[in-house]
């Protein structure tokens, strides 16, 4: 045991339950000030609930919280930010019509005039950035920043709140490997000026590579505590999911045949402040073949994703997807692609992909709601609603596996896995799937890309976009490379390393050659 007085946090006991639901049972954890502690667990193990119960959200239903080696009483984030406990969470809370300052101000303004507030602020931010490598616009419109600089973003504004303890939840869930190497480097500065970091995530390497000691959740309870020199990526794995894991490899096909999927000629996308998102791309994804899309996130690979799927137009060139012929006064729409079964897992699961106030059934039917099994003359069959979405949870190991639940109560990861279980089990005949295992944990991960594979095997076209270079180099039968919304590179996907598709996501090969 740790002396109290070299402890940052100490909890005690720790019991949460909602309704029939056990979220946390029995936990106990201490974590020593002015370390990286990790936080690991499958998807619904708890460990979002246990760390909102710490920044007061919730309250436990018993059990008691130490900072600093005082019992602490946390009914509000209020509490917890006056006892120094700052939080990142997972889907950021900001203003995106705000300013950077304006965003760190917001509730925390050190006077009663907005003006002497502003530069109160702007002279502490400054600091901050300086200090700890934080190098953001103040003055840019947060919704306009890459997700890399709102991050930062909401780590200035807990450190302006004088937090101590900071907690990251899945922090590089939302990044490219450049910015959570960016990341990382912000969390040793921080550590080594006394501050306390609480780190959840399911990539164990990141684990291994930031953190001195991890704790393990698995189905609501604490079953380890590691110092992270003394474990490995395998054992942490295990004790996540109670079993041993074997590395899955998949075969690659190299001539799938000549039946197209999805042709792209000479696509132009262009926004409406008159940038160029996708610029005057061509490519084609067959039957039966995975092509995958690797580039830095805000390179074009959304924006075409979302032409592809009917929600938004070109504004040149012409694609054919499913057979049908779309082009300027022949526009693409989500009803039409689920009419001619082509599918969209989409990047974004909160704005796209379901409905936090809906039920789970409710936004595993999203779609399809005017399918005769679900809908007769315009009533819904809640019964078969709810017992296709039963079916779905069990399929893609969705926790906890009630329909009834409502969408906003599930971790990231299990909303995840129930949209994708929602689009993979309709059988399409086309496939765009963009960041497949965002937030997933590694036992899952395993599932969702056996699913992909079956789907390419069973002669589905799969355009799959993934800032995970491993991912898209396992999946993948060829490889497109974006950059500034053109393709740069293309390569078999037996044929790829990290460090050739790295260069080429830099636009750099020519001057690496």
């Amino acid at each position: 045991m740790t002396p109290s007085q070299d402890l940052a946090i100490e909890l005690r006991h720790i019991s949460k339950s909602f309704g029939l639901v056990r979220a946390n049972h029995d936990i106990s954890m201490q974590v020593q000030r002015g370390t990286v502690h990790g936080i690991v667990g499958e998807n619904g193990a708890g460990k979002s609930t246990l760390m909102s119960i710490l920044y007061g959200f919730y309250q436990a239903d018993r059990g008691e919280i130490l900072i600093d080696g005082k019992v602490r009483q946390i009914t509000s984030s209020r509490d917890a930010i006056d006892v120094g406990i700052g939080m990142v969470h997972q889907h950021f809370m900001l203003v995106d019509t705000l300013t950077v300052l304006e965003n760190v101000m917001l509730g925390a303004e050190s006077h009663a005039l907005l003006n002497k507030s502003s530069i109160d602020a702007r002279a502490e931010l400054q600091k901050l950035a300086d200090e700890y490598d934080l190098g953001v616009e103040l003055d840019a419109v947060t919704g306009e920043l890459p997700v890399g600089e709102q991050q930062r973003t909401e780590i200035l504004k807990a450190l302006y709140r004088h937090a101590e303890i900071l907690i990251l939840d899945e922090p590089t869930g939302v990044l490219t490997p450049q910015e959570a190497d960016q990341l990382f480097r912000v969390l040793r500065a921080l550590k080594e000026r006394g501050v306390t970091v609480i780190l959840i995530t399911h990539k164990l390497r990141e684990i291994m590579d930031i953190t001195d000691t991890v704790s393990v959740l698995r189905l609501g309870e604490m079953v380890a505590h590691r110092n992270t020199v003394d474990t490995s990526v395998e054992e942490l794995a295990e004790l996540m999911v109670g079993r041993r894991l074997v590395e899955s490899s998949f075969s690659r096909v190299e001539n799938p045949g000549s039946r197209k999927g999805i042709e792209v000629r000479d696509l132009t996308v262009i926004d409406q402040r008159g940038k160029k998102r996708v610029d005057n791309i061509s490519f084609t994804v067959k039957h039966g073949e995975i092509v995958g899309i690797a580039g830095v996130a805000g390179n074009g690979q959304s924006k075409l994703l979302e032409v592809l799927a009917g929600i938004a137009q070109p504004s040149s060139g012409d694609f054919e997807i499913g057979g049908y012929q779309c082009k300027p006064g022949k526009p693409l729409n989500p009803s039409r692609c689920r009419a001619l079964h082509i599918n969209h897992v989409p990047e974004d699961r909160l704005k796209l992909g379901l409905v936090k106030a809906f039920t789970a059934a409710e936004s595993a039917l999203l779609g399809y709601h005017n399918e005769r099994q679900y809908s007769i003359r315009g009533f819904l069959q809640l019964k078969s609603i709810r017992a296709m979405c039963a079916r779905l949870m069990e399929g893609f190991d969705v926790r906890p596996g009630n329909p009834s639940l409502r969408s906003s109560t599930f971790s990231g990861g299990n909303q995840q896995k129930l949209i994708l279980a929602r689009e993979l089990e309709k059988n399409p005949e086309v496939l765009l799937v963009g960041q497949p295992t965002r937030g997933v944990d590694i036992g899952a991960i395993a599932l969702i890309h056996q699913k992909l594979i079956e789907m390419r095997d069973a002669g589905c076209a799969v355009l799959l976009v993934s800032v995970e270079l491993d991912e898209i180099m396992a999946l993948s039968d060829r490889i497109l490379v974006m950059f500034e919304g053109r393709i740069v590179g293309e390569v078999k996907g037996g044929d790829a390393d990290k460090t050739q598709l790295g260069l080429m996501m830099a636009n750099a090969m020519e001057q690496a050659s």
